[in-house]
């Protein structure tokens, strides 16, 4: 049976550790009570024996032992008051026994914990409520707005049919409210658009205008009821006085303006704001009546939105749940081992009362509130289909099972039985020897490093994966991934080993084929080529469909930064590709290699001898640091932090240094080779400070823990301090490129393979350290569910 200790402390919420009962501490307590009965009923013995002997020689009674007790209790340990004692002593001089003492000490400890529970509990509930409030409310609005357009959108189809039965020679145009380009103008003097405002036909206009006002004034009033209020806009005792100007008089001074608030995420959203903000400026400047403008797509992405509120919201909520049950439970507990060692049955009584009058205990507002959003999301976003809207709300995990260890034993076992055949048939081929094949380790050794480095990097997430669930590192909120659909550190393990048994498997059957004379064998790296890149977008639900595809979104965001939202995942994912610099060059002589037709025709040096390939090749050096400072302008932009600034600098400075590094390549001089060193040093300092004090939050002033941080989650100190030096090493690889140590082809090919490999590893590396500074920045805010943004606002004008 496991203990409640430990049973207690797998279960808390991580980000919220701080606002649980400390129940380590309080059973501290209890055992220091524990000692201390069992000190004094030690001394309580040794007392009364040694007066039993006393009485006994007095009586005259005489025994053989008597000398032996009597030696025994003059040495026997008597309990004496401590300083702490004798501080503790009350007003009458008595002294207060320990045990006594340290029960007082638990109740007051007791006590604190009680209130800060009880604390936090009041605050993340009031706050939880209010953000439902606001998304109920919020809910209201969309349903209103879409069943008032919905409405006018089939009386226009109504009649756009009686129009057509009469024959009419004209159709009207649609009204603008309801027009097929999806946008909406609204104001309180109706909707209106250039191209109805172009028509030469007055009354058409003024039906038009009169339809559009209907569509305004009911979206007006929808938005009313829901407590939205208009900027500029009299109040209704205002317009009751004014109420002879009518709206067509132009008494008009400000139109109203409320908006649908959608973040610029992507490209998309963004051209929809600027085009927005237009139309704003060109109200205001009179150029046009027209208020704040409504699009389909808005509508559309603020259900989205939505939508993922009340996912976030309903989490929170079973999160406060849980953290109620689980107070409520630790305070049963130990007060249970407390009367059981103290006998205060009473003082035990009194405090469980208390526990139970608490709000954490007895408020049911959390348990109603999140009824109410079950019901709505079903009935809003589920079809009022419960299990559909569980599936979002509650999403399970998805059961381990041991196939997946066993099919990484399996693959594992078979790339190394490949490994060992495809070295024997190299070595009886003599294709390493120096006189070997040149074209074929050429090929080989692009399309091997390739996949390995994929492969280990693969494997080094695996090894991050388990540590921060052996440590309780909640990555998937921290990158905001599907707990359902999420990879674990066994399925990283599986891709790992399945991609380098599919390219051993891949390079025996292309040396098969090679010694047996096939003009074809060059293919085969080919076709491997082409399979990964068909599993990678392959449309089916195989092979991991929800992580192939977040993984080519997240590509997509990085290769068009800055017009992308930076999230998490975003700036994490282009680090890593900051390190897989070598695998982008392997990948662009493959592509050059394969796609130009240079394997039937041409020899591989048609590539590596262009000069269109050497310009890619130095831009290539330095895209992914490129991408990275855009997403750190984009950040700046949006949080207005300047130390975005200064992290984007650091990439501009491995942009400066890899670029001079390059050119050292090609034209190895000594002044280049001064730059390289001068450049390089700088870039590495200048790393070596982000990863140490920003990163991982290393090297805080006045840290209880030296050098470090105040908290760690790893207990042992020293793997911190490792790890500094072995990030430290690891940053220095490149002063291996300036040494230009003498060796053969191939040798130089296995070390520059190393070198990437090495690069690979420290960045596994980091990013564990880089997670647990991330999660306890989480911690230290107890923010545990994530905010979205609520579309429905009202705008801010003069």
């Amino acid at each position: 049976m496991v203990k409640f200790s430990r049973e207690y402390e797998a279960s808390i919420i991580p980000e919220w550790k701080g606002a649980f009962v400390d129940y380590k501490c309080l059973k501290k307590l209890v055992k220091k009570i524990k000692v201390a009965r069992h000190d004094e009923d030690d001394s309580t013995t040794a007392a009364s024996d040694a007066d039993a002997l006393v009485a006994g020689a007095g009586a005259g009674g005489f025994s053989v032992l008597n000398p032996v007790r009597a030696l025994a209790s003059r040495f026997a340990p008597r309990v004496q008051a401590s300083p702490e004692d004798e501080e503790s002593s009350d007003s009458s001089g008595e002294l207060v026994r320990p045990a006594a003492r340290h029960e007082r000490e638990f109740l007051e400890r007791a006590e604190e914990e009680l209130e800060k529970v009880d604390g936090f509990y009041a605050t993340q509930e009031a706050e939880l409520l209010g953000r439902g409030e606001a998304l109920i409310d919020q809910l209201r609005i969309l349903a209103d707005i879409k069943r008032i357009l919905a409405d006018h959108a089939a009386s226009r189809r109504a009649r756009g049919l009686l129009n057509r039965t009469r024959s009419m020679p004209a159709t009207a145009p649609l009204s603008p409210a309801l027009s097929g380009s999806g946008r909406f103008l609204l104001s309180v003097s109706g909707l209106a658009s250039p191209q109805s405002m172009s028509d030469g036909s007055v009354e058409l206009q003024q039906a038009q205008t009169t339809e559009g006002a209907a569509v305004a004034d009911e979206v007006m009033a929808a938005l009313e009821r829901n407590g939205v209020s208009f900027v500029g806009l009299p109040g209704k005792k205002d317009a009751k006085k004014d109420g002879s100007r009518g709206r067509g008089a132009g008494a008009l001074q400000m139109p109203a303006t409320v908006r649908i608030d959608i973040p610029a995420t992507n490209p998309g959203r963004t051209a929809l704001k600027v085009w927005e903000e237009l139309v704003n400026v060109l109200r205001k400047d009179g150029a046009d009546p027209a208020a704040a403008f409504v699009h389909r797509k808005k509508i559309q992405h603020a259900e989205k939105n939505i939508r993922d509120a009340f996912m976030a919201l309903h989490r929170g909520l079973e999160l406060l749940k849980k953290f109620s049950s689980l107070n409520v439970k630790a305070f049963t507990k130990i007060l249970k081992k407390f009367v059981k060692v103290s006998e205060q049955q009473r003082a035990t009584d009194l405090f469980s009362e208390k526990v139970k009058r608490s709000s954490f205990s007895t408020s049911d507002k959390v348990l109603q509130l999140a009824d109410e959003v079950e019901s709505l999301f079903m009935k809003n976003f589920a079809g009022n289909d419960r299990m559909v809207a569980m599936k979002y709300l509650k999403p399970q995990q998805p059961r381990s099972t041991h196939m997946i260890t066993f099919l990484v034993g399996l693959f594992t076992g078979t790339f190394v039985s490949l490994f060992i055949i495809y070295g024997i048939l190299a070595h009886v081929s003599g294709i390493f020897s120096s006189a070997g094949n040149t074209a074929y380790m050429e090929v080989v050794y692009h399309v091997f490093s390739m996949f390995a480095l994929i492969s280990l990097h693969c494997f080094l997430y695996g090894c991050n994966l388990f540590m921060w669930k052996s440590t309780r590192i909640n990555q998937n909120f921290i990158f905001d991934f599907a707990p359902n659909t999420a990879l674990t550190h066994r399925d990283a393990f599986l891709m790992s080993a399945s991609i380098m048994c599919t390219v051993i498997a891949a390079l025996v059957i292309n040396l098969f084929l090679r010694n047996a004379g096939a003009s074809y064998a060059n293919a085969v790296p080919g076709a491997l080529l082409v399979l990964s890149m068909g599993v990678l977008v392959c449309p089916f639900n195989v092979f991991y469909r929800s992580t192939r595809y977040c993984f080519m979104r997240i590509l997509r965001n990085i290769v068009f930064s800055p017009f992308y939202k930076v999230l998490m995942a975003d700036f994490f994912m282009a680090d890593q590709l900051t390190s897989q610099i070598p695998l982008l060059r392997h990948m662009e002589f493959a592509a050059c290699y394969f796609m130009a037709g240079s394997f039937r025709a041409n020899p591989y040096e048609t590539c590596t001898n262009s000069q269109q390939y050497k310009h890619l090749a130095y831009v290539i050096s330095f895209l992914p640091y490129y991408w990275r400072a855009m997403q750190c302008l984009r950040r700046y932009l949006e949080e207005h932090d300047t130390n975005q600034l200064a992290n984007a600098g650091k990439y501009v400075s491995a942009m400066v240094a890899a670029a001079v590094r390059f050119k050292y390549s090609a034209t190895p001089t000594p002044f280049w080779k001064l730059m390289v060193i001068i450049s390089s040093s700088g870039a590495t300092f200048y790393q070596l400070y982000w990863d140490f004090v920003m990163d991982w939050g290393f090297f805080t002033p006045k840290s209880k823990n030296r050098w470090l941080r105040d908290e760690l989650i790893l207990k042992t100190k020293s793997v911190y301090y490792v790890s500094m030096v072995l990030n430290l090493a690891l940053r220095l690889a490149w002063t291996v490129s300036v040494m230009k140590i003498h060796v053969s082809k191939n040798q130089t090919r296995l070390l520059d393979f190393s070198l990437a490999s090495l690069e690979v590893i420290r960045r596994g590396h980091w990013n564990f350290y880089r997670l647990e500074n991330e999660h306890l920045n989480n911690v230290g805010k107890f923010r545990a569910v994530k905010t979205v943004p609520l579309p429905f606002r009202e705008l801010e004008t003069d």
